[in-house]
């Protein structure tokens, strides 16, 4: 395989297979932080609305977890761009599960009779109680958009030879992103008391509109942690000959 801007790094381009036994040195943390920052922002963000006071335009209201959520969809580019396609579908797959022990945990400990000398209940009720709905949607927005982004960003790589890493960045960021916002919101909030229809359409344009700019904010740090990974791990991963089903189990 030719390659000319990995090459001149001195990596060792190979495809997808060739590396399907491998030990990398950093997969594992780089799998931890797409899975927690998944959570968290899930947990913590998903379900508040926040406002901005943006000049020329007025208030505009936002979700709060798009301070942190988009981070989720650089590290699944680092992923499928560092290690490839069949990795990355790994950790959607570990964040997938993660997601649906978090929504079990949720609803069990929300449910359990709490003590009398307790007074928190209410509070809990009001900030966990919601996440159900909330992680169902995040689910399944979550799996369509992730894959999405993984696949448009595998593909892209082997069409551009490895070149232009931020087209494959922002481009796949773009896709996956559409996903996730249409999926999302109508599925989490739509008939909500405190979701009213317009601030919906608005929160969810906004929301799309700035984790793809968050994407090229970011694009000089993704390029920092690619170009350093892939020195790390000594090899550059191309996805040709990958079999993209979202259900295969093998690497």
């Amino acid at each position: 395989m030719k390659i000319g801007t990995d090459q001149r790094q001195g990596l060792e381009p190979v495809t997808a297979s060739a590396v399907r036994a491998e030990q990398f040195r950093y997969f594992d943390f780089v799998m931890a932080a797409f899975v927690t920052i998944l959570l968290l922002s899930n947990v913590i963000g998903a379900g508040k609305r926040a406002v901005i006071d943006l000049p020329f335009i007025g208030v505009w209201p936002f979700g709060a977890g798009i301070l942190f959520f988009p981070v989720s969809y650089v590290i699944g580019d680092i992923l499928t761009e560092v290690y490839g396609y069949a990795r990355a579908r790994r950790c959607i797959w570990a964040g997938f599960g993660a997601m649906l022990f978090m929504v079990f945990m949720s609803a069990v400990v929300v449910a359990l009779p709490p003590d009398q000398g307790w007074t928190g209940q209410a509070a809990y009720e009001s900030v966990f109680g919601q996440v159900p709905r909330i992680v169902l949607a995040s689910i399944c927005a979550f799996w369509v958009g992730e894959f999405a982004n993984s696949f448009v960003l595998a593909r892209m790589k082997v069409w551009t030879k490895g070149r232009m890493l931020w087209t494959r960045t922002i481009g796949s960021t773009v896709v996956g992103q559409a996903f996730d916002s249409l999926i999302f919101y109508p599925l989490a909030f739509y008939g909500a008391p405190d979701w009213p229809v317009e601030a919906m359409l608005m929160v969810m344009v906004s929301q799309f509109l700035l984790k793809v700019s968050w994407e090229v904010l970011l694009t000089p740090l993704t390029y920092l942690v690619v170009g350093w990974l892939k020195r790390a791990e000594g090899v550059d991963v191309y996805d040709e000959g990958t079999d993209f089903s979202p259900f295969r189990t093998r690497v």
